[in-house]
């Protein structure tokens, strides 16, 4: 099988990536940036996926950010995701041979969902409102491939996975997801010796994390296993709180000072955990446990920044 990897020099797209290439049974895995192909235009997206011809088309391309980032800027993440998905989508219904694996979030389910949260809760009430553009968009990607699917004959599987980290992921202090956030926001108030380190909330919400390489060894599994369920959850079926996340981040890290929560900032959802029973159902289950991926994730981090 040839692959087509959009999005391969992000977080998801990077492990995919890599651990598609060190797998049997694929001709060829190709990676694209926004280097090699503007998927805010119609005509290139088109195009690249013509010219190259693969068998699966894999969307991990996106637009993505913490809390903060997605409540700032939300303009900027409905539009960009909207338009990449858009034009994804779109050409692959013209081209319906190939099989599209597309890549969403968890966000995309209902703020008061039952927990576990299952596939089929989706669309079944309103969503969280500091990240609901966002998840607009992704749902939008669904319901347009979907729609693909009963008219063209498309084979779309959307998959929704948990909290995503490890390496490549954005580090920003501002514009990152909780761990990445956290990690290097830590490792400086340990360089620079201080005293007190601030998080954002209560330290109270629980959430499910889910090591990036796995999400690749669940898209790989996926693709081997010929699956064709229009929507799987993809998580590690565990959960923690924010405020004992960052004391495993402050013991990985180093950092000998105290936490402080402000409680003044949202917490965003309470609680976030899929129900990923169809897919372990199925046979796969992740490999890598919070505290080894946090381990990995934070030596990438300082390999990184030493360049």
């Amino acid at each position: 099988m040839k692959v087509l990897i959009f999005g391969s020099n992000g977080l998801v797209g990077s492990s995919v990536l890599k651990v598609l290439n060190s797998k049997t049974g694929y001709t060829e895995v190709i990676g694209s940036t926004r280097k090699d192909t503007n998927l805010f235009n119609f005509e290139e997206t088109f195009n690249c996926i013509k010219n190259i011809e693969p068998e699966i088309v894999i969307n991990a391309a996106a637009k993505v950010g913490g809390i903060l980032a997605n409540n700032t800027h939300r303009s900027e993440f409905i539009i960009e995701n909207l338009k990449i998905n858009l034009n994804i989508l779109e050409s692959l219904k013209l081209l319906p041979k190939i099989k599209l694996i597309n890549l969403g979030s968890s966000c995309i389910y209902p703020l008061n969902a039952k927990n576990p949260i299952k596939e089929e809760y989706v669309m079944t009430g309103s969503l969280e409102p500091t990240n609901s553009p966002y998840a607009m968009a992704k749902l939008t990607a669904i319901e347009i491939g979907d729609a693909l699917t009963t008219q063209y004959g498309n084979k779309i599987v959307n998959l929704m996975p948990t909290n995503l980290y490890g390496p490549r992921d954005n580090f920003s202090e501002n514009e990152s997801h909780v761990i990445p956030g956290l990690i290097s926001r830590m490792h400086k108030s340990k360089t620079e010796n201080e005293e007190n380190f601030k998080i954002w909330g209560t330290g109270e919400p629980l959430r499910e994390f889910l090591f990036a390489e796995d999400l690749a060894e669940a898209i790989d599994f996926v693709i081997k296993e010929d699956i064709n369920e229009k929507l799987l959850n993809v998580g590690s079926g565990e959960e923690i709180t924010i405020k004992k996340l960052s004391e495993l981040i402050k013991s990985i890290v180093g950092f000998e000072g105290n936490l402080s929560f402000d409680s003044s900032k949202p917490d965003g959802n309470p609680r976030k955990l899929l129900d990923s029973s169809k897919l372990f159902g199925l046979g796969w289950k992740p490999n890598t446990n919070l505290e080894l991926g946090l381990d990995k994730t934070y030596k990438w981090y300082l390999e990184s920044t030493s360049l």
